[in-house]
């Protein structure tokens, strides 16, 4: 799956390769905005408690890995 680190509806062309579930972790923890002001900052996405928590979860797990995860709480 292609991930867009600036999402499209804030001006973002570039796409990096990224799991789905990964994907999936970072629009449930950051709006928009907060993706676009991060980028390819990783450092800077690694610093939320619930994403280090999943990237330190999922770190052992098989590359073919799966999950379903919560809706974003708005």
């Amino acid at each position: 799956m292609w991930h867009h680190p600036v999402p499209k509806s804030r001006g973002g062309r570039d796409v990096v390769p990224m799991h789905s579930i990964c994907q999936q972790t970072l629009t449930t923890n950051f709006s928009n905005s907060e993706l676009q002001r991060a980028g390819m900052d990783v450092g800077a996405l690694l610093l939320h408690p619930n994403v280090r928590k999943f990237v330190d979860w999922v770190a052992n797990k098989d590359p073919d890995f799966t999950a379903t995860f919560a809706k974003k709480q708005r």
